[in-house]
């Protein structure tokens, strides 16, 4: 059973999932979401507070660290297939999703999956505080 992890380890593996988008690689579907992760970032309002809050340790939940990646893969494909999708851009968006997923699975191998997606179910003594 995993014990709970400390606020540090969810800021560290936020850390190094920023690390792995937001640095340069000749890889075309890497470039795309890291544009994406500047768009999503820039739309401000919960697109950027819940990454800030983990950042800085206010919202310590790695379902949240998990959403906002899965967020901004969805919103990278969407970047790349509106208003015209073509089989070259639904190919860059599969590659995309496909990089997101590398680094998505790493988080809820790092955090834990019934610690991520099953909280509840996790006694009280490995459970985050809630923070209000």
């Amino acid at each position: 059973m995993n014990s709970l992890q400390p606020v540090s380890s969810t800021i560290n593996t936020l850390a190094g999932a920023l690390y792995k988008v937001l640095c340069a690689s000749p890889d075309p579907a890497r470039k795309e979401m890291r544009e994406a992760c500047f768009d999503y970032l820039s739309l401000g309002g919960i697109f950027s507070n819940g990454p800030i809050s983990l950042l800085s340790g206010l919202n310590p939940r790695p379902l949240s660290l998990f959403l906002h990646f899965f967020a901004v893969a969805v919103y990278g494909v969407g970047r790349l297939l509106l208003p015209y999708p073509s089989p070259t851009k639904v190919w860059l968006g599969a590659r995309l999703l496909s990089a997101a997923s590398g680094i998505n699975f790493p988080i809820i191998k790092a955090e834990g999956v019934r610690q991520m997606f099953f909280s509840a179910t996790v006694p009280a003594y490995y459970r985050a505080i809630p923070v209000t």
